[in-house]
């Protein structure tokens, strides 16, 4: 297409990124995309833009500018209805006045050069560009107006008019001050494309980092049934999709994890009786909301997309840029569509060394609500519900903000909130957008937050437990503990961790370590899969009706229970093994012990009975065992998917509770059989030390394993005989005993001996500082510590270090 004929006009094929002060952000990216991603296979509909000389040449011709300045120069900002009342009058000013004819009639040929070029009856998407848009540190995003399925001529002018007159919303004025920007600086521009019909398929948001930790390795997509402005208005708890990036580029194509949204509305086309509205939200199905809005092959896709996006504008800027982008998939031809890419403008924004971590320090009460988590932090405040923007004026500094949603009108009190709950909105909505952006929690798609949080009660807000976000009644005491990395030396034994939730998986890959020693599978099974497995291989076994019932409700949408325990499990997995790649992560094959397995859904019906379950059926005797063997097969199937498709191969394994050599070889045969094959692709087996006879055998044990992992707890317990969770014994319980130590020092001593890897992943050296200099004193190669102990213990062991090379120095 061509711009040469027009003044206040520009298609896309003509823009670049350096067009911002012409274009505005948002128009100046899709015109380079159009131009430079387009030919890599990343679909952008074609369009144009109404340059800001347009808007500047309205308010020349008519003579605004003195009556803005009247309009807007006193302005108090924190007086919500003064706001309310000088931005009603600065938009009415804009959108009545005349447009030039030169302008209009540019405006006119570009609409018909656009449809005539589509081929088809089409309608447009009509968005506003802010010259003072899509900036690396300022997003301004949702400021303006968009307009959607606009047909016919008059509507599309129409809309127009309303986009010039909304760079003066309530909420675009209030940021502007905020952020330091003059109000008769920027302009806006306008930008035209053909919509993608969504209305009867999908869209949503994607980031090329996740935004809750600025993790940079994962590209999230969200997504939800309907047009796109339900996923980024946060009307709805949408669809989420995790791909790996460096797994990707390794030709990897899976995703990592997904969360099934809610999706109770859909955004869709009015139809021709109402054209005045020309888009409306209707009820999903039950059937649309128990099921993705897109499949895992197409999250995929749009990850491709995102990576191809994210490199290019890196390429170009000289250093990585992660992107915020918006996508759209059409119900006709099944095509996606990038239809936005902007910079990220928060996680990607952190800078410095300093590391802070939220923690509770109370035992918390059961949560009035929970839902998605934004942030990471802990916040406590006087709860203020609120129900409509008429409100805003009864909020007060410090307060929750609770409402059912937010949009960028409510920006002028959100930014004076301690933490924000709502009930609608996913992690990328309105909300959670500004929670970062304020660097304050907020707890997202609660269901029912304004009803069951009553206006004036104390609250603790919790984002720092995992992806659930909780609220708590009352003020639940919590510490921020703040580490400056960069003054950090790391030791020579190697660091790891020990780690149960892959929620925080990428918080804490933040935390300096070599990687995770000690990944606990049981926490994925009893948290995320809560279903015991031969429950869920042979549910007609399960006796109680109500449990059978309870076992199909979490099944749901499944092929099998085998397949839902498969890729629930490989997901926990997967997402740990990503936060730490290409780290190893010591991935521990299922550790319950029978009265363990018991409580979970159905286990009641599958276990025995035993008077001391800790020296029972567990670990690799349950492994080995034949009526145990196709459920032990789940745990492989799941290992193998993260290794094979998702290709995490930085996953080891590491088998529990092994009593005996034969048991040993008997294992490794077991794990072979279900595709598990020591030494193939890289695969490690290691072994918990943690009965004695492993260490008094590990020469032995040596010939099947790649490496060992002291677990403290249990050989405490078996070298002194002592039940730890015995009132009347407890106190005998003691890892710093002398004959735990020798056999600490002998496991040591064995495996350097056969050259493998030893490491400690118990509680000891978490708790103990002596017992970690003892374990630098001996030689070990690394400890597993707990993520909170890690940096406190890191000192500690850099001391033991220098005072082991201090004795050896004298000794030579």
């Amino acid at each position: 297409m061509t711009t040469a004929a027009y003044t206040f006009i520009r298609f896309f094929d003509s823009l670049t990124i350096e067009d911002i002060p012409l274009v505005g952000g948002k128009n100046a990216s899709l015109g380079e995309m159009y131009q430079s991603l387009v030919p890599q296979g990343v679909p952008v509909p074609n369009g144009f833009a109404i340059t800001a000389a347009a808007y500047r040449a309205i308010l020349d011709e008519n003579n605004l500018w003195p009556r803005l300045h009247q309009i807007l120069d006193d302005l108090n900002e924190d007086d919500t209805q003064d706001l309310q009342r000088r931005g009603a009058q600065a938009r009415e000013l804009i959108y009545s006045a005349k447009l030039p004819e030169t302008l209009y009639a540019e405006m006119v040929r570009a609409y018909e050069e656009l449809l005539a070029s589509h081929g088809a009856p089409a309608s447009l998407a009509v968005r506003s560009s802010a010259t003072a848009e899509d900036l690396p540190t300022a997003s301004f995003a949702g400021q303006q107006d968009t307009y959607l399925n606009i047909s016919g001529l008059s509507a599309y002018v129409d809309a127009c008019r309303h986009c010039f007159a909304s760079l003066f919303t309530d909420r675009a004025i209030h940021y502007r001050i905020d952020q330091g920007f003059d109000h008769f600086e920027i302009a806006l521009s306008i930008g035209v494309q053909i919509m993608v019909r969504s209305d009867i398929a999908a869209s949503g948001v994607m980031f090329s980092i996740d935004t809750e930790t600025g993790f940079e390795d994962v590209v999230m997509v969200t997504g939800a049934y309907g047009l796109g402005e339900n996923v980024v208005q946060g009307a709805v708890d949408p669809d989420e999709f995790y791909v790996h990036k460096p797994t990707f580029k390794k030709g990897f194509r899976s995703v990592l994890k997904r969360h099934l949204g809610a999706k109770k509305i859909k955004m869709v086309y009015a139809t021709d009786s109402n054209r005045r509205a020309p888009i409306h939200n209707v009820p999903t199905s039950q059937a649309e909301r128990k099921q993705f809005c897109i499949s895992d092959q197409e999250a995929v896709k749009l990850a491709d997309y995102a990576i191809k996006i994210e490199d290019y504008y890196s390429a170009k800027a000289g250093y990585r840029k992660p992107m915020d982008m918006e996508w759209a998939k059409d119900g006709v031809t099944g095509e996606l569509f990038v239809v936005q890419a902007r910079p990220e403008t928060v996680a990607s924004q952190r800078t410095g060394a300093i590391l802070a971590r939220y923690e509770l320090t109370q035992t918390p009460p059961a949560p009035l609500v929970t839902g998605r988590s934004v942030g990471g932090k802990i916040a406590s405040g006087k709860a203020r519900v609120i129900s409509s923007v008429e409100f805003l004026h009864e909020f007060e500094d410090g307060e929750i903000l609770i409402s059912d949603i937010t949009t960028p009108d409510w920006e002028p009190v959100m930014k004076r909130a301690a933490a924000l709950i709502t009930n609608r909105g996913g992690r990328t909505c309105h909300a959670a957008i500004i929670a970062r952006e304020l660097g304050i929690p907020a707890v997202v798609g609660t269901g029912k937050g304004t009803e069951l949080i009553q206006n004036g009660q104390w609250l603790t807000v919790s984002c720092a437990e995992g992806d659930e976000g909780r609220v708590y009644a009352g003020e639940i005491g919590y510490r921020v503990a703040e580490v400056d990395l960069g003054t950090l030396q790391q030791p020579k034994t190697e660091i790891l961790m020990n780690l149960g939730n892959p929620e925080l998986a990428f918080d804490l890959s933040f935390i300096p370590n070599a990687g995770i020693g000690l990944a606990r599978m049981e926490f994925i099974i009893n948290n995320h899969i809560q279903v015991h497995p031969q429950a869920l291989l042979h549910p007609q076994k399960v006796k109680d009706d109500a449990v059978r019932e309870q076992i199909a409700q979490l099944t749901q949408g499944f092929a099998s229970g085998s397949d839902y325990f498969v890729q629930k499990l490989a997901e926990g997995v997967g997402t740990i093994a990503a936060g730490f790649y290409p780290k190893p992560v010591v991935m521990r094959l299922s550790d319950f012990k029978s009265n363990e397995y018991a409580s979970l859904i159905g286990g009641q019906d599958f276990e025995p009975h035993e008077e001391n379950p800790m020296l029972g059926f567990r670990g690799a005797s349950r492994y080995n065992d034949v009526d145990y063997k196709a459920a032990f097969a789940l745990e492989c199937q799941a290992i193998k998917r993260v290794r094979e498709v998702m290709g995490l191969d930085n996953v080891i394994i590491m088998i529990p509770f092994c009593r005996r050599v034969e048991e040993a070889k008997h294992v490794i045969e077991t794990l072979a059989e279900n595709g598990l094959v020591r030494g193939v692709n890289g695969l490690q087996v290691y072994m918990m030390v943690e009965i004695p006879n492993n260490v008094l055998l590990i020469d032995e044990f040596s010939e099947y394993f790649d490496g060992f992992s002291i677990g403290t707890n249990d050989l405490t317990q078996l070298v002194l005989g002592v039940d730890r969770d015995s009132e009347k014994v407890a106190f005998d319980y003691d890892e710093r005993d002398a004959g735990v130590k020798k056999m600490v020092r002998m496991a040591v001593e064995g495996a350097h001996r056969n050259g493998k890897h030893i490491s400690l992943c118990g509680q000891a050296p978490s708790d103990y500082p002596e017992f970690a200099e003892f374990l630098v004193e001996i030689g070990i190669d690394a400890m597993s510590l707990n993520p909170d102990s890690v940096l406190k213990t890191l000192p500690l062991i850099l001391q033991a270090e220098a005072k082991v090379a201090k004795l050896s120095t004298k000794k030579g």
